[in-house]
């Protein structure tokens, strides 16, 4: 009784600004839920909606596979949950409309109000809205449920847990949205209903168009103002346009608005992520009635095949990283401060652009890449396989992924689908279709499709504007030096392609060390030592910086994430090619690589400190620093015979001889009257033999 008397008091407050004039109100409504999982001996509505001891209370974000998915392989629920929550609206509601704003809720969902369906929604990663005003009863407690269903089916993509599990449950935030009858409008798939557009975009100059989509719930026409206007960062309005509209109720309507701005400040990525801001009003009578705030950054992407992306002119640097959003515990029901926290680690290592794959991620994500200045690609989870029945699905994922995104500046390109094959002839056209789709919602960024065989004239290819290609050399196929014979033969071959390789890495588990590392590993065995995934990017990285016919490359993955059909590596449920461990604790050998390459900030880094246990006496010394050349000392004694390895800040010392029992690795450099130091400890206690165990395959990698 007392949580429900919490929850009306809330709710009350709430409300209570209904009673003042204004635009819209949006307010939290992730407090007081009941949740109940399955599976349910039937499936009618009025059976689940029934009071018993297995309705537990939950906060959202929730999810009911933050455990099983990610201890145990192949052995998690998947199928429907329900969750409920008894909401006293006030009187004050009437006149109003009233919306129930779904971030992500996985994968197919069910919102009934009072006993009555309001609304459905097909795809576990795009935001949908709800429209409830007339099934609601003002003045009084009302009954909300929402089932949640996250079994794979064949028409909703993706079909399969395979790559990656979809969590179920109400994973990210709901937002309870009230407005006027007239208003700007909610439930264009979610979207702010605003669409910005930039065309000329220069130093001298930047023409914008702002599209503004209305609606009238009304049954006479409205006599309204739509005001747009565009503030600076500092909130320094620098042009504004109203315009008198007779509204009438006959179905959404769209209405344009173009300016001109002049000097305009351009958003450079990292270097200055510079937004405008602007202001969308609906006023009747001189009372604003709507309002949505939209961000502005003015930016030119173009890129050209064969020598690099370029951004408002300028040749940039594509350093770029890949990120599921799962969390060791968490599952994919995260807090802000969560993503806040991967975004950190992305800036830390020095990434300019991020793939978040294999779906749509939060829109709280996005505008912090807006405000950080990373160039950013958003894809849908057209991934892995073809049923046939997923077509429709695909588009309208695609449709919602792009109009809810639409205004941040951030996203350079829409992704279209990853390592779908057979039948080839179904995949080449649906992608084509998608690729349409996505021209005639958003005509002025670019697609991307994603292939992992790694040959141009593989039949599902050249459907999109940019051909991506996955390739894991040296762990699913051949070996790791082969990536650059690779990229020679399609500059060779193909140079008016735009290509990106977009992932490459190996798996690491943290507990799996050794010295000794061929050219290549057989990945479905049990030993995945640190130290190749380490060679691995050290190597391809090198290639990749050397070879501009690659527009940007994105190493798999950030993090390690959760496989749930899987145990591979010593660990079930894990995909271990993370640069951070799953739970963000620890930063492996190959991040330091990256930081040194990439950052502008000091890195001084001995590797292999996780490798105490050594196998060889003669070995050598590893040192990332992009501060300078390092002095390294051995137990007190400076090692002489230092040599560059692949790149400017690979520093490697040979032959190195260990001495009995613990030894003391210590490197140091001083610059700009600063010392910077590192130490490690390795303990050797004699020889260890270690059969390094290799392989060749020559198709496409499993996708893992």
């Amino acid at each position: 009784m007392k949580k429900r008397t919490n929850c009306l008091i809330a709710l009350l407050a709430c409300f209570s600004v209904l009673a003042q004039a204004g635009g819209r109100e949006t307010t939290s409504f992730n407090d007081n839920w009941l949740f109940k999982k399955g599976p349910f001996p039937t499936e009618l509505l009025s059976a689940v909606r029934q009071w018993d001891a297995s309705w537990k209370p939950v906060q959202l974000p929730h999810t009911w596979n933050a455990t099983d998915m990610q201890v145990k392989a192949d052995d998690f629920y998947a199928g429907p949950a329900y969750y409920k929550k008894h909401c006293f609206f006030p009187e004050a509601i009437k006149g109003k409309r009233v919306f129930l704003r779904f971030e992500g809720v996985g994968a197919v969902a069910e919102v009934y109000v009072n006993g009555t369906l309001a609304g459905t929604h097909k795809g576990g990663y795009s935001a949908f809205a709800v429209e409830m005003t007339s099934l609601l009863k003002p003045g009084a407690e009302n009954e909300i449920i929402v089932k949640a269903d996250n079994a794979s089916r064949p028409d909703v993509i993706p079909v399969n847990h395979v790559l990656f599990g979809v969590y179920g449950g109400i994973y990210r935030p709901v937002w309870l949205v009230v407005t006027d009858a007239c208003n700007i409008t909610v439930t264009d798939c979610a979207s702010p209903g605003v669409y910005i557009t930039q065309k000329n975009v220069s130093k001298k100059q930047a023409d914008v168009t702002v599209k503004v989509k209305l609606d009238n719930a009304t049954l006479q026409p409205v006599p309204v103002i739509l005001e747009n206007t565009i503030y600076t960062q500092e909130g320094k309005k620098v042009a504004s346009e109203s315009r008198r509209i007779d509204l009438t109720p006959q179905g959404t309507q769209a209405f344009e608005t173009s300016f001109t701005l002049k000097r305009p400040t351009l958003w450079q990525g990292r270097e200055n992520p510079y937004l405008y801001k602007v202001v969308s009003r609906l006023l009747r009578d001189n009372e604003i009635i709507d309002e949505v705030v939209q961000p502005l950054g003015l930016r030119k992407y173009e890129i050209i095949a064969g020598k690099g992306f370029y951004l408002n002119g300028v040749k940039y640097p594509m350093y770029g990283v890949t990120r599921h959003q799962d969390w060791w515990g968490l599952g994919s029901a995260l807090l802000n401060e969560h993503h806040d926290a991967d975004l950190a680690t992305i800036m830390d290592v020095g990434a300019t652009t991020v793939r978040f794959a294999h779906y749509q991620q939060s829109d709280y994500l996005y505008s912090r890449c807006d405000s950080l200045g990373l160039i950013i690609w958003a894809e849908i989870p057209f991934v892995n396989r073809v049923t046939g029945q997923k077509a429709e699905n695909a588009r309208n994922q695609l449709r919602e992924m792009i109009r809810q995104s639409f205004n941040h500046p951030s996203i350079y390109v829409w992704g279209l689908h990853n390592e779908v094959y057979q039948p080839h002839e179904y995949t080449a056209a649906l992608t084509q279709s998608l690729h349409d789709l996505a021209k005639t919602e958003a005509p002025d960024r670019y697609t991307v499709s994603v292939n992992g065989y790694g040959h141009m004239e593989h039949p599902v290819n050249l459907n999109a504007d940019i051909q991506g290609m996955n390739r894991y050399f040296g762990w699913y196929e051949k070996k790791i030096h082969d990536i650059e014979p690779w990229v020679e033969e399609l500059e060779k071959k193909y140079p008016h392609q735009m290509l990106m390789l977009t992932e490459y890495g190996a798996d690491a588990n943290l507990r799996h060390q050794t010295e000794y590392l061929g050219e290549s590993l057989n990945w479905g065995k049990e030993f995945y030592p640190e130290t190749f995934q380490t060679k691995t990017h050290e190597y391809q990285w090198s290639v990749i910086a050397s070879h501009p016919y690659i527009i940007a490359s994105y190493l798999w993955n950030t993090f390690d994430f959760c496989a749930p059909l899987w145990t591979r590596g010593g660990v079930p449920a894990r995909n271990m090619k993370g640069l951070v461990t799953f739970d963000r604790k620890i930063k492996k050998d190959s991040y330091f690589w990256y930081k040194a390459n990439w950052s502008k900030e000091p890195v001084l880094y001995l590797t292999q400190r996780r490798n105490t246990d050594r196998e060889k006496q003669v070995t050598s010394v590893t040192v990332y620093s992009n501060i300078g050349t390092p002095r390294v000392f051995l137990n007190g004694e400076e090692l002489q015979n230092v040599r560059k390895g692949y790149t400017d800040v690979h520093y490697i010392f040979d032959p190195v001889t260990l001495a009995n029992g613990v030894n003391t690795l210590k490197a140091v450099v001083v610059k700009d009257g600063e010392t910077y130091e590192d130490r490690i400890e390795w303990n050797y206690t004699g020889e260890k033999k270690r059969e390094v165990d290799t392989f060749e395959n020559k198709g496409a990698h499993a996708g893992f």
